[in-house]
């Protein structure tokens, strides 16, 4: 009844992704990532040097690391080390006794250990929403898309991106952040979802996308400084407690897309049209 161990397979790519149903526009500023059961008790049915798994998890931190910088909250989904048998119910008769005999097991892989400011989900059932608050916290942050990653494919994540859609929040199944039993399985939950409940994507069309834009820098901003909610687009940020290691961080952020601006620049011209004029120019003087 437990998971047998687990082979290496291709993971699929651009041209494996199945013909999507919906054409849904990714908005950083409306969207969440779910990192979904890598726990080590789960990985480790992939066994030593795995290139899927191996492959995945980088995956998976890059698309992290993304939305740190564009201050996307991230999500975790991680089983108990405790569980009766009526916390388990069926899942005893499908899979065995499962993590809870194995409770040394339970943690976040290190390598995508979660940080102070993300958010683990006990997990209950296949889908992340199941007994969860996580539709009332997406809720809450005005957020309605829901990137998905982890394991496995057409269990858990095919059942969360199901649960999102009936929740009307629009799931992104990251295509090749995602391992599976085996390539068939993996296949069926990206066609499934294509069809029926999402959009089937691949990492760089999250990560290597332009999110240049004067909503996305003032959605940056609002974060860092005080009374954000009355400041208009030609305000000064110092005036609102805009400091200059808030500026160094901002710089951090725009010069891994790419935007290279100095603090002199930006200290002439501390407003939100002022940043995104120099931020703009940059981006273009880049792209010539």
């Amino acid at each position: 009844m437990s998971i047998k161990s687990l082979e290496a397979y291709k993971l699929p790519s651009s041209i494996d992704i199945p013909q999507n149903k919906v054409s849904w526009d990714f908005k950083p500023n409306q969207s969440a990532l779910l990192i979904h059961d890598m726990q080590e008790y789960f990985i480790e049915f992939y066994g030593q040097n795995n290139p899927l798994i191996e492959q995945v998890i980088q995956h998976i931190v890059e698309l992290k690391s993304f939305c740190k910088v564009h201050n996307i909250p991230v999500y975790y989904t991680a089983q108990p080390k405790e569980q009766s048998d009526e916390d388990r119910a069926l899942l005893n008769d499908m899979w065995g006794k499962g993590l809870p005999q194995y409770p040394e097991k339970q943690s976040i892989i290190s390598e995508l250990a979660p940080d102070e400011h993300d958010i683990v989900l006990t997990k209950w059932r296949y889908s992340a929403f199941c007994r969860s608050p996580l539709a009332e916290m997406m809720q809450s942050q005005n957020r309605n898309q829901l990137l998905i990653c982890g394991i496995y494919g057409h269990i858990g994540v095919m059942q969360t991106a199901v649960d999102a859609f009936m929740n009307d929040i629009k799931p992104f199944l990251i295509a090749d952040a995602i391992a599976d039993f085996s390539l068939e399985d993996h296949l069926m939950a990206l066609k499934y979802i294509s069809k029926n409940a999402g959009r089937v994507v691949c990492k760089d069309d999250i990560v290597n996308i332009n999110l240049l834009s004067k909503s996305t820098i003032r959605s940056q901003i609002l974060p860092l400084i005080e009374d954000a909610e009355d400041l208009d687009d030609d305000d000064n940020l110092i005036d609102f407690g805009l400091d200059s290691v808030s500026v160094m961080t901002l710089m951090s952020k725009w010069q891994k897309q790419g935007i290279n601006v100095t603090f002199v620049e930006l200290a002439k011209s501390p407003s939100i049209n002022g940043f995104w004029a120099i931020l703009s120019n940059a981006n273009q003087q880049q792209n010539v």
